[in-house]
């Protein structure tokens, strides 16, 4: 297996000491920051938007990973891009035309990432797979923080695994939602690369030394 990359979700971050927060993490071994946005009409909950991101981009000094929970993201391409996203991942529930919005996203000199939700079959990415460069598959239901990882994504985890080795370009699964020390080595043995976790990571005792944990994980 290629490198663990671990991506800090900012949604568990202490938003009253966003700046210290953001430098611990430069510190840290964490490869991408996660930042989920989130309208209250896709998921239930609202994050933060363009003002946070423009802020943690002056100060983070590792790619922003920049989820979109939100609906028509098609919109806001440019705004995320001038914002300073790196990646940008957009819900395949949330866009109708998915082929034209990744490669807009591309053309924005970005990575393009398309998530499913936990009932979304991994079947409706095969047309997809070749133009992405990142699959994130949430293993809750999206909108909240703090949720206990659902156990049947496992499997979904390693069919996709299984369609992307057909592939002739090289695409990230990142996996997102109630990650944490305790199933971290089963979620990478179904083949993800990315581990997306927030309360797994901000709320332990020593984040930097959990991120250095899931990053040595053997499998």
């Amino acid at each position: 297996m290629e490198k663990i990359l671990i991506a800090p979700s900012f949604l568990s971050a202490n938003f009253l000491n966003l700046e210290a927060e953001i430098k611990k993490m430069n510190k840290s071994e964490a490869d991408w920051f996660h930042l989920d946005i989130m309208d209250g009409v896709f998921v239930p909950n609202i994050s933060f938007g363009f003002p946070i991101i423009r802020k943690i981009k002056e100060i983070a000094e590792k790619p922003l990973d920049v989820h979109l929970m939100i609906i028509e993201p098609q919109r806001y391409i440019k705004e995320f891009a001038e914002a300073g996203a790196d990646i940008l991942t957009v819900h395949y529930e949330a866009v109708i035309h998915l082929h034209r919005t990744v490669m807009q996203i591309k053309e924005y000199g970005m990575k393009a990432g398309v998530a499913i939700n936990p009932h979304t079959p991994v079947g409706v990415l095969e047309e997809i797979l070749p133009y992405i460069d990142l699959v994130l598959v949430m293993s809750v239901n999206p909108g909240f923080g703090g949720q206990k990882f659902i156990p049947s994504i496992l499997a979904k985890i390693h069919k996709l695994t299984q369609m992307i080795y057909k592939l002739d370009n090289k695409v990230f699964i990142e996996v997102d939602g109630g990650v944490n020390m305790h199933n971290a080595r089963h979620i990478l043995e179904a083949g993800a690369d990315v581990l997306v976790a927030g309360s797994g990571i901000f709320k332990t005792q020593n984040p930097l030394e959990t991120i250095i944990k899931m990053k040595n994980i053997r499998l």
